[in-house]
């Protein structure tokens, strides 16, 4: 099977386990490397964010990847997109599901593959009202063109950093 941008499946999507669904989800919506036409989180955000988690759990003041330190710019921006694609095919799932009445697991498998660019169905799609339909377009369009292209478009100015806030210290976990 084929859980990248590829455009077709070599196995029936329909058939698979509860547990091969969600591991495709999670491949779909890594997607593939940067500078490729794969949509999703790409692998240099996951390997970045695994990178911080181990720094974190080693208590490490900075993430390492092949002896090299990763900057803490890079790891907001990581971290910025896994929570704007998860974000966006959660709630994408969620007004699909509510819209149509099927199920939230079916749902996720096709807003993840809409956020991917990957291609991949369950064979819901055709039977999807305007709203839903609406709604993968626009998960594609989003997966496709970037999450931070499409950000930075719309936020255009950078404000100047004139004052510093109080440092507020939250218990994480």
């Amino acid at each position: 099977m084929t859980p990248r941008t590829a455009g077709f499946n070599t196995v029936d999507m329909s058939r698979l386990t509860s547990a091969g669904r969600a591991m495709t989800v999670v491949l779909m919506l890594v997607g593939g490397a940067p500078g490729s036409t794969a949509g999703g989180v790409k692998t240099t955000t996951a390997a970045v964010l695994l990178a911080n988690t181990a720094a974190v759990i080693r208590r490490r003041k900075d993430p390492r990847l092949f002896n090299r330190r990763i900057d803490g710019d890079t790891v907001k921006s990581a971290s910025t997109l896994l929570m704007l694609y998860l974000l966006l095919a959660l709630l994408g799932a969620f007004v699909i599901s509510a819209r149509e009445g099927l199920s939230f697991e079916t749902c996720l498998f096709e807003t993840a593959s809409a956020i991917g660019t990957v291609g991949l169905s369950l064979g819901i799609t055709p039977a999807l009202g305007l709203l839903s339909r609406g709604v993968l377009v626009g998960l594609m369009f989003f997966g496709r063109a970037g999450a931070l292209t499409l950000l930075f478009a719309a936020v255009n100015s950078i404000e100047p950093q004139v004052a510093q806030y109080p440092l507020g210290r939250i218990n994480v976990g």
